[in-house]
Formats: structure tokens, C-alpha cells, sequence
């Protein structure tokens, strides 16, 4: 039996996205990390504004790992810490806030994004700006 080829997240298709998540930002002179990991959660692209400050840089990747991890985007550990479900909080690899999501090609997660360096729902709209770029791939 031939199996079909799995989507795959490459460099270029997370420089393209970093772009688009960067000009989000920079449309809103907000300054963030940038961080696409692969569908095993490992660090394919990381993105930093010269003046972010630099613990921004492991929160980014950290939500674009939760993101993939999860399957879902880090706004709904938000809401549900936000909503007393506090069990969140003590969950391994789980981050609050919102900020990553994942990345999908044909309805496959490949990736995910993760933003951090504005207030959550800053990051939360940098980074679907940058998913958004996937689906035009």
C-alpha cells in the first residue's frame, strides 16, 4: 500500500511566515521574538528585534512548542486558567498566554509559531498574521 507524503514545514516556508508575523508587528511598531518550530517541536527559525528584551526569546519558543504539543493554539490554556480551570498551570509545557499557534498544511500540523514580546493578545494577532501566510503557500 502507498502511502501518501506527509506535509512538511521547510525553512523557507518558516522564513515566509516570520515575515508576515514581522510585518504585523511593525505595522504596530510592537517589538517580539519570533519562533517557528517543526511538528516535533524543534526550533527551525527564531527571529529577534534588536531591542525585544531577550526572555521573550525562550516564552516564544516555548508557545510555538505548547502550540504543536497541544495541537491547539496557547489562547485556549488562557481562557482556561482565566476561566479557573487552574489544572492548566500544572500541565508540562503548557503556557497561558496567548501567542503560539499551530501551523497547518491540508488540515496536517506541521509546525508551530510562536510570538512573545507585546501583551498576549498582541502577540496573539502577530501570530495569525503569520499562520495566515502558511495558507497562501
Amino acid at each position: 500500500m502507498t502511502r501518501a507524503a506527509k506535509p512538511v514545514l521547510t525553512l523557507e516556508d518558516a522564513m515566509r511566515i516570520a515575515a508576515a508575523a514581522e510585518a504585523e508587528a511593525h505595522r504596530n511598531e510592537w517589538r517580539v521574538v519570533i519562533a517557528v518550530v517543526d511538528d516535533g517541536g524543534h526550533l527551525l527559525y527564531l527571529q529577534r528585534s534588536h531591542d525585544t528584551q531577550f526572555g521573550s526569546v525562550e516564552t516564544a519558543i516555548k508557545k510555538a512548542h505548547a502550540a504543536v504539543a497541544f495541537q491547539r493554539p496557547t489562547k485556549a490554556s488562557e481562557e482556561a486558567v482565566m476561566g479557573g480551570r487552574l489544572i492548566h498551570l500544572a500541565l508540562p509545557g503548557v503556557i497561558p498566554a496567548e501567542g503560539g499557534v499551530p501551523l497547518e498544511i491540508n488540515g496536517v500540523i506541521v509546525g508551530g509559531l510562536g510570538i512573545s514580546g507585546v501583551r498576549s493578545f498582541q502577540d496573539g494577532q502577530i501570530a495569525a498574521a503569520g499562520a495566515a501566510a502558511l495558507t497562501g503557500l
